[in-house]
């Protein structure tokens, strides 16, 4: 087994490494002075089982290094390569909902299988219908392994969760049920790319804790005028729990001034020194997830245990 790191995420590498008790392999990369990536592995790979880890949140500069880290490999005789791509780049982008726009997931799978990737080791898609997208294996963790256990604690406490749409009503009842809880979803329209509008909330919320489930919160425009309308609504503290946190624009502003009890985030990709110096989030490590889930990949033994 060989661990490899782009240059996205070395932390989260660096957790996985530890949790396996392995070192993280060596790798040299540099930028031509046009911008043009090189990649060079400075260790044997040929035979061996090699993990590539690298989300794929902006810039595209990741998603590429990533494509020259495969093909790097696979040209270095490696047996077999597995992409690890904790936030998958571009997965909004999966159906064609207007006239004469690409369905460019489906493109950043056929790159991926260009590259010659074997299999993808990533979580929380936008839609688990992407899997279908690959002709290679994709192993789909989810974040409530990690977020369950943190909520416990207010499982019991009048709480209702939420999901910020009607696509995320399946991850918010798997909460739900794990939390014996009662089970929301937020009705909005988008206007616009990160522009939308709630318009009703479907279930009884007035009065209860607020655990409001997201996969991707960007500019949080959903989230901050659900929690406003949760408080006209009658509702008790609010908390949210985010798997990725890109928070662009006018998140974190718009943010510190909603009333939050917490804002729960994953490390599938890093944050940025904005983010990271708000003092308003925290942070779960989803290294524990993925060194298991590499583990077991390179053992062939099961995943799904891990959801059990």
């Amino acid at each position: 087994m060989k661990l490899f790191s782009g240059s996205a995420h070395p932390e989260l590498t660096a957790k996985i490494a530890a949790y396996l008790g392995i070192e993280i392999g060596k790798i040299e990369r540099r930028r031509f002075s046009d911008g043009e990536y090189w990649v060079k592995y400075q260790e044997n790979i040929r035979g061996h089982d090699v993990f590539l880890l690298q989300p794929t949140h902006p810039s595209a500069d990741h998603l590429l290094e990533l494509l020259i880290m495969i093909d790097a490999a696979r040209r270095a005789s490696a047996a077999r390569i597995t992409a690890v791509i904790p936030y998958f780049g571009y997965g909004r982008q999966d159906r064609k909902d207007k006239p004469r726009v690409a369905i460019t997931a489906r493109l950043i799978a056929n790159l991926l299988q260009a590259a010659t990737a074997d299999r993808i080791l990533t979580m929380d898609l936008h839609t688990p219908q992407l899997q279908g997208f690959f002709d290679i294996p994709v192993d789909h963790l989810y974040s409530s392994y990690v977020f369950i256990e943190h909520f416990r604690r207010i499982a019991n406490e009048n709480l209702v969760v939420v999901s910020p749409d009607v696509g995320g009503i399946a991850m918010a009842r798997s909460y739900a049920q794990r939390l014996h809880a009662s089970l929301a979803f937020i009705d909005k329209r988008r206007s616009a790319q990160n522009e939308s509008e709630v318009m009703n909330v479907i279930g009884e919320v007035e009065g209860k804790r607020v655990l409001i489930i997201d996969d991707i919160v960007d500019t949080a425009g959903t989230i901050i005028k659900a929690c406003q309308r949760f408080k006209e609504l009658g509702c008790g503290p609010i908390h949210i729990a985010c798997t990725h946190p890109l928070l662009s624009g006018p998140a974190l502003d718009g943010l510190k001034k909603t009333d939050l009890e917490e804002f729960v985030v994953s490390d599938t990709i890093p944050l940025h020194e904005k983010a990271e110096a708000s003092g308003l989030l925290t942070v779960l490590s989803t290294a524990k997830i993925f060194g298991e889930a590499i583990r077991r990949i390179h053992y062939g033994e099961s995943l799904s245990n891990l959801f059990l």
